[in-house]
């Protein structure tokens, strides 16, 4: 069957005015050290507020948790110094528009040296890893409610949702298919699917009832030659354990997107008009 690719095009990102961009600055929460019972690591996040979080005091929102969240706001923190995904311009500018419902996010920062291990689901006997279970483990049992308790979410998973790119997307599917009680969308941005003779497609292949997970995957065509058709034969495995394109899944191959924060930066607007349209 012929795969969905979508041609390039000059993707803008929202003009910020200085006024924007102090606004945009004053909503975003940095926590830091944040301590853990089940890991050793002490770990920072960020939460981007909307615009009218302030405003309107007995309002709730959705929330989307994204992995390595030091390249989602801040050009500063991010992998490649002044190279970020603009996710805070880009979700006020949606939101404004009326293009996607306005919700919280949530940025996990990676622990630097130690992203492999948190970031995979089963050990590589040479590369190591393997701890995503106890990164879910935080995640859900100390993190969340945290955020919860902290801020005006709608704690319930039909509000709840995961995302990131590369070895963040693979802990993403990872553990929204093992957390189906807790999170009902996803953002899989170029998952390293490779990962251990990519395994996580035997996960989803053992899928006995296919859950209720809307996702989002997508690949650019220049990642590698492996990047490419991982992400095809992960495509059609989710499709054929039930998932359908348009309705709960939605595929894009961007031709000429490389593995790096600038492309994703240029889909999360499409994402997040899937996965968290207005109501």
């Amino acid at each position: 069957m012929d795969m969905p690719v979508i041609m390039p095009v000059a993707i803008e990102m929202p003009e910020t005015s200085v006024a924007t961009a102090n606004d945009l600055k004053s909503r975003l929460r940095l926590h830091t050290q944040f301590r853990s019972q089940v890991e050793d690591e002490k770990r920072d996040f960020i939460v981007y507020l909307p615009p009218m979080y302030d405003a309107q005091p007995d309002r709730r929102f959705p929330v989307l948790y994204m992995q390595d969240g030091q390249n989602l706001f801040d050009p500063e923190t991010s992998f490649t110094k002044g190279n970020y995904w603009h996710m805070g311009e880009t979700a006020d500018a949606l939101i404004a528009a009326g293009e996607i419902e306005p919700l919280i996010i949530v940025g996990i920062y990676n622990t630097g040296e130690h992203r492999i291990d948190e970031y995979t689901p089963v050990e590589d006997k040479r590369l190591g890893g393997g701890q995503a279970d106890t990164y879910g483990q935080m995640l859900v049992e100390e993190l969340k409610p945290f955020v919860d308790r902290t801020y005006r979410t709608l704690p319930g998973v039909a509000d709840c949702g995961l995302g990131g790119s590369s070895l963040g997307g693979l802990v993403t599917l990872y553990l929204g298919l093992r957390y189906t009680w807790m999170f009902s969308k996803l953002a899989v941005m170029s998952p390293s699917v490779w990962w251990r003779n990519r395994a996580i497609l035997k996960t989803v292949a053992k899928i006995r009832r296919k859950p209720e997970l809307k996702i989002w995957l997508d690949i650019g065509t220049r990642e590698g030659q492996r990047a490419l058709p991982d992400a095809r034969e992960l495509n059609l495995t989710l499709v054929k354990k039930g998932w359908v394109e348009g309705r709960d899944l939605r595929y894009m191959e961007v031709a000429d997107a490389e593995h790096t924060e600038s492309s994703w930066a240029a889909r999360v607007a499409p994402m997040l008009k899937f996965l968290f349209p207005p109501r």
